[in-house]
């Protein structure tokens, strides 16, 4: 029987930095994120990647010319789920924006309100508010 696994150490736990998405145009995606979604940009391009910010929320871009469209892998495309307090307030913006809107707010039955968005490559996000 192998030895017992000691517990993690509280300093050495485990904290979200970012989500990570591989796109074949990374100056198109980054202006896509800045653009229409709102994001800030960091990191510099010849770096292969950029960091996209937008309050806690950070989406690493990384340059992979050759990786197969997220357009192509169906409903293995979506890479998050946000939580804000007014989702209409933010599907407004992104329309004016000029986001990329699959499916308008809608109310569902797990009790959030919803709405779906794509990026020029096909990756989604879901962005939901809780409802009362």
């Amino acid at each position: 029987m192998p030895p017992p696994v000691p517990p993690v150490a509280p300093t050495n736990s485990l904290k979200a930095f970012a989500f990570v998405l591989a796109v074949p145009d990374l100056q198109r995606n980054a202006a896509y994120f800045r653009d229409a979604l709102g994001f800030t940009i960091d990191w510099p391009a010849d770096s292969g990647w950029h960091l996209a910010c937008r309050g806690s929320v950070r989406v690493m871009l990384g340059y992979c010319p050759d990786a197969p469209p997220p357009s192509a892998t169906g409903d293995h495309s979506y890479f998050a789920y946000l939580h804000v307090d007014d989702a209409d307030a933010l599907h407004r913006e992104f329309t004016r924006r000029g986001a990329i809107i699959l499916q308008a707010p809608a109310d569902r039955p797990h009790r959030m309100r919803e709405f779906l968005v794509a990026t020029p490559d096909g990756h989604r996000l879901m962005v939901g508010q809780a409802l009362g």
